[in-house]
């Protein structure tokens, strides 16, 4: 098996080749650049590396969201466009439990957090037993006094990470009653390579789609459909 997996959900622009038991390429960069400028390159660049043609792959995985709206879209579009040339599905991997799989083996609860903007934070719950791995919250948009809420009420060791850690690192230190920690630099942010990881169990569970079915979740209302919205409530009670 050989699956593509591609991450752009957030400013890491990331891509890798993984088998079920090799990571045999990944591209990641963090920094300042246009997603649509950066993905193809870098799956190209990783394609010839490892002297593979993209006919060999069995899938494309992507991070399916939630996330940036425009870096999903990216994503999207990219995934689906290989998909439909190749003939081949697509694994769409929520982005907070490819977040979590950077931490495979910690024990405790695993608590990705990604900037939502309005105090909000895309996060889940997620831990690593005998079983391998195990949803306890699903990936949800809450405030983050809400997740930090559900994590005390658990009572188990917390290890956050995500780039919500950053804008949230105070009240997180605050309000956290049951010890906790912060993934280190490495493993803070999404990565290519650790949504292959969830990728390829995915896969293995037949949780795939045709690239003609794939579109992101994006788990809430873009901000101009939110104001949009809230622009039609007020004009209605208006009325």
């Amino acid at each position: 098996m050989k699956i593509l997996a591609i991450e752009s959900s957030g400013l890491v622009a990331s891509a890798a080749i993984a088998t079920e038991d090799t990571l045999l390429a990944e591209y990641t960069v963090n920094f300042k650049k246009t997603h649509s400028q950066t993905l193809l390159p870098m799956v190209e660049e990783i394609v010839k590396m490892t002297g593979m043609e993209l006919a060999e792959l069995d899938a494309i995985a992507v991070s399916a969201g939630p996330g940036s709206f425009t870096g999903l879209r990216i994503g999207s579009a990219t995934a689906k466009g290989l998909g439909l040339a190749l003939h081949k599905p697509v694994v769409p991997v929520p982005t907070t439990q490819g977040i979590a799989a950077n931490l495979y083996g910690t024990r405790g609860l695993i608590c990705p957090l990604m900037d939502a903007r309005r105090n909000q934070v895309y996060t889940g719950l997620y831990r690593y037993d005998k079983n391998g791995f195990e949803i306890v919250e699903d990936q949800m948009a809450v405030l983050v006094d809400e997740i930090i809420e559900k994590i005390n009420a658990i009572g188990e060791p917390v290890t956050y990470l995500g780039d919500g850690v950053e804008a949230f690192s105070e009240i997180l230190q605050e309000k956290t009653t049951v010890p906790f920690s912060f993934a280190p630099l490495h493993l803070s942010k999404q990565r290519a390579g650790a949504l292959a990881v969830r990728a390829v169990e995915l896969y293995k569970a037949g949780r795939i789609q045709t690239a003609a079915e794939h579109e992101p979740d994006y788990l809430r209302l873009s901000q101009a459909e939110r104001e949009l919205a809230e622009k039609q409530q007020a004009e209605k009670q208006g009325l």
